[in-house]
């Protein structure tokens, strides 16, 4: 089992949008002088849901701050860029870090970035799975073209490639964000692990995965591979010496956070999106995540992993929206919890 952190960079009221971003910046610091095994992170435009435009760029930011621990991206938004500008940043980020990054990759939503990018509803409602193929064969081939829908363009090489042998290290690991069954299908057919949202339930956890697997096997995977995937859980961690104060320090400053931020989403085309309630949702990820005592915390991990067959954890930690707070949650998660993780 490996456990690491979820960053968003969240902007809680009364806080500037550096604070928020230096607060994402020191987690990763500490989680990795926590032992951690990664960062993920999140990327969001024109919000104060979350800060951090390009997951990308943080990335390479705290992957020369780092020496030991994994930085990925939780997700890049696919839809909005190039497969082919972010296949090269992904290729660059893997070379240089000897192979610390992981590309997470997701839809996004129906939102306005799709008009300020200029890419278009059609992008986010029918594009994914192309932009996905392109960005995919730009990792693995030496050289790639496009003709379809959305791109197309000559034979260009791919420089730099994400390896030389591409037999040895085929290049950076690549997840993809899964909320559907459409989406389950795509990455099993691809052979990509999945990261599963935390607004979800080990119930449903564990049939996407089941899913995922059967769909892998429809596709031709191969058993090891199959065996082998990595999928994510994102979910919430809050430490305390008694669960109750666990909970209040984020009953506390979620609710404010997440009402902000989720209002300031705006649709392209004007569609009604219902908005969760956010003390209903404070409280909804407090009963399905690690949150309270250590011992819980490990409990609640363990009981996931067993019960979903996922094998990997990314955190939210800062939940208070304190700075301190969110990295003395970091330090006793490393040193209070993963010791007793299998």
């Amino acid at each position: 089992m490996r456990v690491g952190t979820f960053v968003l960079g969240a902007q809680f009221p009364g806080q500037g949008q550096g604070e928020a971003l230096h607060r994402a910046v020191r987690t990763a610091d500490v989680a990795e002088e926590a032992g951690l095994d990664s960062v993920w992170l999140a990327e969001h435009h024109f919000v104060p849901y979350g800060t951090c435009p390009s997951a990308i760029t943080l990335a390479a930011l705290l992957l020369g701050r780092t020496r030991r621990i994994r930085v990925g991206t939780a997700v890049s938004v696919l839809p909005t860029v190039h497969p082919v500008a972010l296949g090269e940043q992904a290729a660059l980020l893997h070379v240089t870090s000897g192979g610390r990054f992981s590309l997470g990759v997701g839809r996004g939503g129906p939102w306005v970035d799709l008009e300020v990018f200029g890419a278009g509803l059609q992008a986010y409602e029918k594009g994914f799975p192309e932009s996905l193929d392109l960005l995919l064969r730009w990792l693995r081939e030496p050289s790639v073209s496009a003709a379809g829908e959305r791109f197309s363009f000559r034979e260009v090489p791919v420089v730099p490639r994400p390896s030389e042998d591409l037999d040895e290290m085929p290049g950076p690991e690549v997840v993809v964000a899964c909320t559907s069954p459409a989406s389950v299908r795509l990455a099993a057919e691809q052979g990509l692990s999945m990261l599963l949202g935390m607004h979800v339930g080990d119930e449903e956890k564990a049939e996407m995965v089941a899913m995922w697997r059967s769909c892998a096997r429809a596709a031709g995977r191969s058993p090891e591979e199959i065996a082998g995937a990595a999928h994510v859980s994102a979910g919430v961690c809050q430490i305390a010496d008694r669960r109750t104060d666990a909970v209040e320090a984020l009953t506390k400053a979620m609710p404010g956070w997440l009402k902000q931020g989720l209002e300031a989403h705006v649709t392209v085309d004007g569609r009604v999106r219902a908005m969760r309630d956010p003390v209903a949702y404070t409280e909804l990820l407090c009963g399905l995540h690690p949150v309270g005592t250590p011992r819980l915390c490990v409990d609640r991990l363990s009981a996931t992993s067993e019960r979903t067959g996922v094998s990997r954890f990314a955190l939210l930690v800062e939940g208070s929206g304190d700075l301190a707070a969110t990295e003395e949650n970091v330090r006793r998660l490393g040193a209070e919890v993963l010791p007793h993780l299998g």
